[in-house]
């Protein structure tokens, strides 16, 4: 078995030098302010599953950083870190054969034995050294939960991650690894990460979705012919109205009314899969609980970004969207 993954887009994605990465992370975080409008005081009580970009840090790492300042980790035992493929297919998900996860701040073990017992279920399979090293949908949130784990435990007691690679995944499994993932999602000793972009804009995604005006239906959106810019709203503002469709779908807490956004816009959103297995999870723990799944745990979103403001046909952006549950 393979020991440490190496941090394969340290020096890349983000920096490789451990003081300039902390700063780098501090900052961010503290331009994150203690109260958010509509939440009040954040961590919020229970608030121990997020949804938080994974592009490099100069684009994405100030909005991942109001999911991470959102997150709650009192009592916190161990942490799931849920990542889509994006280099090799798969219609399952796959755990690590690593036993460390490398970081510039330093390193963060992984639980073996939830991995082993995820493993058992027959429902896993388990990534290459190099489809591990290959993907950044994980590695990009391992800085940040090294940095947010070490504020509340010493280096040496670090609570143990567990990754977990999300392939292209129906619906109906989606709702299977939700119902696999629900018992630990329901145990307040662990924590949820959820790796995801939102919308993917211009020729090079084979996305140009377009709005011509604010109240237009989502289900609507047609593709933008041309390179030159819409007489309409401009592009950037019908990509905020899909996504803002996309967060209000999400903070339902029905799993099906993600499912059907998706299939009504097909945005562009590259953590659909692992949010919709852990929106099934949600459900499933509402129902574990005596409920019928109504009363799932919902997200909230508190940052929304974009890399750029695309105006012309010929732009192109990604979306970045930080969000919390409460158990």
């Amino acid at each position: 078995m393979p020991d440490a993954r190496p941090a394969s887009h340290a020096g890349s994605w983000y920096t490789d030098d451990r003081e300039s990465l902390d700063r780098e992370l501090t900052g961010y975080l503290a331009r994150v302010p203690e109260s958010v409008d509509g939440v009040g005081r954040i961590p919020v009580d229970g608030a121990r599953v997020i949804i938080a970009p994974h592009a490099g840090y100069s684009y994405s790492g100030p909005a991942a950083a109001w999911a991470y300042k959102s997150l709650n980790l009192r009592d916190i035992q161990r942490v799931f870190i849920l990542g889509p493929s994006h280099h090799v297919y798969l219609d399952g998900c796959a755990l690590t054969a690593h036993t460390t996860y490398a970081t510039p701040l330093g390193p963060l073990p992984i639980d073996a034995t939830t991995t082993a017992a995820l493993a058992a279920t027959g429902k896993f399979g388990t990534m290459s050294p190099s489809t591990d090293a290959d993907e950044h949908s994980i590695e990009m949130h391992l800085p940040y939960t090294y940095k947010i784990l070490s504020s509340h435990f010493p280096p040496s007691a670090l609570p143990p991650v567990t990754p977990i690679l999300v392939g292209a995944l129906s619906m109906t499994k989606e709702k299977e690894y939700g119902t696999l993932l629900a018992p630990y999602l329901s145990d307040p000793s662990n924590a949820f990460i959820v790796s995801s972009d939102f919308c993917h804009w211009g020729s090079r995604f084979s996305y140009r979705r377009y709005l011509p005006a604010a109240g237009t239906p989502v289900a609507e959106a047609a593709s933008l012919s041309g390179s030159g810019t819409p007489a309409g709203q401009p592009i950037w503002q019908a990509i905020e109205q899909l996504d803002s469709a996309a967060m209000q779908a999400i903070e339902t807490g029905r799993h099906d009314e993600f499912a059907r956004y998706l299939r009504d816009t097909k945005n562009t959103v590259c953590g659909r899969h692992p949010i919709g297995v852990v929106m099934a999870g949600l459900e499933e723990v509402a129902r574990l609980r005596g409920g019928d799944g109504s009363q799932a745990a919902k997200f909230k979103f508190v940052r929304y970004e974009q890399s750029s403001k695309c105006m012309s046909g010929s732009d192109s952006s990604v979306s970045y969207a930080s969000a919390f549950a409460v158990l």
